[in-house]
């Protein structure tokens, strides 16, 4: 039994990495922990994805909430019902496959399940979607990612508005109806998911973010990056408030 004073645990996917020195990794970009921590307040937890070594079903009792992050490799696009050969790497299948297990672990028990970046991507596939490959530089799209010979942090001053739906989970939290928002992706979500409901499309028509809720738990997702120098900007502190409080049990809006 927890102590009445216990923050809630969330529970964060890792990546596989190789290090410098060319060993296998667990990872997770500590800047979505701080985020999560800070302005959730909660307890973070990382879950290695290692499927053959764990099982989901073994380590959700033990959580409030999971996090799927975002991280440089995409999707496989088998996945999502498409030839390997379509896809571009780098790739992080066991990733894939420990996430697609965790969502459905966490979402039969009622747990929250939320994304950020490739994390919603993943979550579109696992409820059936299916995801995009060129929104990184189609001529008639907003550009979602910034020109490929700029430095990392360069990537991240990438930015465009979204539109929030109105009377959406993130518009009432927020309060707004226009985000400016970080944007690093070369994929996006097709067509998606069954019960997903759209929360900000891009000018282009882009979906951005989206929500839903599963036996009693939310699921909330945005394809931009509310962790980036969450600090100097409330309303990408709110994303991880609205993540505490979906942990707590409490109503998001």
């Amino acid at each position: 039994m927890k102590p009445a004073h216990a923050r809630p645990v969330l529970g964060v996917i890792s990546c596989n990495r190789v290090v410098d020195d060319g060993q296998a990794a667990q990872a997770v970009m500590t800047r979505y922990l701080q985020a999560s921590m800070q302005y959730g307040d909660t307890a973070a937890l990382l879950i290695p994805a290692l499927p053959g070594l764990m099982q989901a079903h073994e380590i959700v009792a033990r959580l409030d909430g999971v996090l799927l992050t975002g991280t440089p490799s995409n999707v496989e696009p088998k996945r999502y019902g498409e030839a390997a050969e379509k896809g571009e790497g780098p790739f992080d299948p066991e990733r894939d496959e420990m996430m697609l297990r965790l969502v459905e672990a966490m979402l039969e028990r009622g747990k929250p399940v939320f994304g950020i970046c490739r994390g919603f991507q993943e979550i579109n596939v696992a409820f059936g979607g299916t995801l995009r490959r060129d929104v990184g530089a189609h001529p008639e799209l907003t550009p979602h990612h910034g020109p490929d010979d700029q430095s990392f942090d360069k990537f991240f001053d990438h930015q465009h508005p979204v539109q929030l739906v109105r009377d959406g989970v993130l518009q009432r939290a927020l309060g707004r109806d226009e985000l400016d928002v970080v944007s690093v992706h070369y994929q996006g979500a097709d067509r998606l998911g069954a019960g997903l409901k759209v929360e900000a499309t891009a000018p282009d028509g882009v979906v951005e973010a989206f929500s839903a809720e599963v036996n009693g738990a939310p699921v909330l997702a945005v394809q931009w990056h509310p962790e980036w120098e969450a600090q100097n900007y409330p309303d990408r502190q709110a994303f991880f408030a609205l993540l505490g409080r979906a942990l707590r049990r409490e109503a998001l809006v």
